[in-house]
């Protein structure tokens, strides 16, 4: 018999924290987070990181356990959301995973693929050519070895573009041959239950991202930025400030951009991202659909959380 775990997934501002928080004060429950900012100490404002009265009113995992000059992979998530699941069973607690980021889930729930692992030298000298060359010109190199995957990456994608590169150059096959591979899976004996928050008005949704990354700016999001850039051991090509906010906020304090095309990028970027993880969402055939761009998203998530 299988034991089933909730697993609140949903896009940015789609309210998962609300609805997590609203079942913490019904049940005993742990939070898992399932996303790859929060995970990074001193990312608050930009990672829309729960409050410090919100982190201690119930058990959160996965929230501050890598210094943001680290990297974390969802192989790691993986083997550390297994643990923890069953560690906080054995409190006798009920775990929640709650989060957006829909590649940690697939690989929780499908298993992983043998993708070669980082290659710190080969990564910096992909970013120097980026740096050197732009990454549309790496995208066109990405696109005579592996057209597949270059085929479904904006020209744009620094990160993704570099890892493509960076698989190919390391095991000369690419990038979309790994991924074609079957994933294999283990029986955890659990079975995950996917709770998606999806909008039936995607506007609904711009407009709290909007609101949200002006509420941002407005607690300090600039700040953050650059107390983390007067580390002096941060990149912008760093996977902790590829971050959507961070991003378009370091280019703002390096003089590229004006603070209202920051602004303006920071919410499309984000808009972007929200567009990303429906197309994830919308990939796993039996999730449990919850409309977020309606009145009482909480009692819904509640009662659907309840029911399975």
């Amino acid at each position: 018999m299988t034991v089933p775990v909730a697993c609140l997934l949903g896009p940015t501002a789609s309210g998962k924290t609300a609805a997590a928080l609203a079942l913490a004060a019904r049940e005993p429950i742990e939070i898992i987070s399932i996303d790859s900012a929060l995970v990074y100490r001193g990312m608050d404002i930009g990672t829309a990181k729960p409050t410090r009265e919100e982190l201690a009113s119930v058990p959160h995992h996965l929230i501050d356990i890598i210094d943001p000059a680290e990297a974390y992979s969802a192989a790691q998530f993986h083997d550390d959301a297994l643990r923890l699941i069953g560690e906080v069973r054995a409190r006798g607690r009920r775990p929640v995973l709650v989060g957006g980021t829909m590649l940690y889930y697939k690989a929780l729930t499908e298993g992983l693929n043998a993708l070669p692992t980082a290659d710190p030298a080969l990564r910096a000298q992909l970013d120097a050519d980026g740096l050197r060359d732009g990454w549309p010109a790496m995208h066109a190199r990405l696109a005579d070895v592996d057209p597949v995957t270059a085929a479904r990456l904006p020209p744009n994608d620094a990160q993704r573009i570099q890892r493509a590169l960076e698989i190919y150059l390391q095991s000369g096959k690419p990038m979309s041959a790994w991924l074609a591979e079957p994933r294999h899976a283990p029986d955890t004996g659990y079975r995950f239950v996917p709770i998606a928050l999806e909008p039936s008005d995607r506007a609904v949704l711009h407009a709290r991202i909007a609101a949200r990354f002006d509420a941002m700016l407005t607690h300090g999001l600039i700040d953050e930025v650059e107390r983390l850039r007067r580390r002096g051991d941060l990149e912008p090509s760093m996977p902790s400030m590829r971050c959507v906010g961070y991003r378009q906020v370091w280019e703002y304090l390096d003089g590229l951009t004006d603070r209202a095309t920051m602004r303006d990028k920071g919410i499309f970027a984000t808009r972007q991202l929200c567009k990303r993880q429906l197309t994830w969402l919308r990939s796993i055939p039996d999730r449990v659909i919850v409309d977020c761009s309606r009145d009482g998203t909480t009692d819904r998530v509640l009662d659907a959380i309840a029911s399975h």
